[in-house]
């Protein structure tokens, strides 16, 4: 991404109902937060095992629509090394997500996260209120990757996402709670003065 633009990528296995749940839910919670200035924040998602093209899944449509967040439009895609490039953020479902993403970028280590980790770790980070959204956001990545290590042990299985797929729907409720609850923490330290 470019100074003026912030890329964020949300991947999960088959990109079908996590991610697109954190992308949209993201893209969501940025509007929120700062309006038109969100536009500077790019949502986007993949899957390490994804068929190119699938629509989302119904269960996360359906809990996207329940808190009133257009699920139109969506297809799913496999992640690679140059849509991992193009990110400047990386939030994984999983540590495994997160180690195939390694694999195919090993560059991008200080950028690749998941989801939960990396908002564990940004809970400890001082508010960070000045500049523009983007700028804030690179801070923060820096911030956490700076101080990463002061950050108490978790067992490993904390940091992922349990997966609804093949769950009734309460499932995927309780999986968006979780990623609206990590986007939460995450906007709440780069939120408005």
């Amino acid at each position: 991404m470019t100074a003026d633009r912030f890329g964020m990528l949300f991947v999960c296995h088959a990109n079908l109902c996590r991610s697109p749940l954190a992308e949209r839910l993201a893209r969501r919670a940025f509007d929120d937060a700062f309006g038109t200035a969100a536009a500077e924040v790019v949502t986007a998602s993949a899957g390490t095992r994804a068929y190119d093209g699938s629509p989302m899944h119904r269960g996360s449509a359906q809990v996207l629509a329940e808190c009133g967040v257009d699920a139109e439009g969506f297809v799913s895609r496999t992640v690679n090394a140059a849509i991992l490039r193009g990110a400047d953020l990386v939030l994984t479902a999983t540590r495994d997500q997160r180690s195939a993403c390694l694999t195919l970028e090993p560059s991008a280590v200080r950028r690749i996260f998941t989801l939960r980790q990396f908002a564990r770790f940004a809970a400890a980070v001082p508010l960070i209120t000045d500049g523009t959204v983007p700028g804030r956001l690179r801070r923060l990545v820096g911030e956490v990757n700076d101080s990463r290590h002061l950050a108490p042990g978790v067992p490993g299985d904390a940091d992922d996402l349990p997966d609804p797929v093949n769950q009734p729907i309460d499932a995927f409720r309780v999986c968006a709670e979780d990623v609206w609850g990590s986007l939460r923490t995450i906007v709440g330290v780069i939120g408005a003065a």
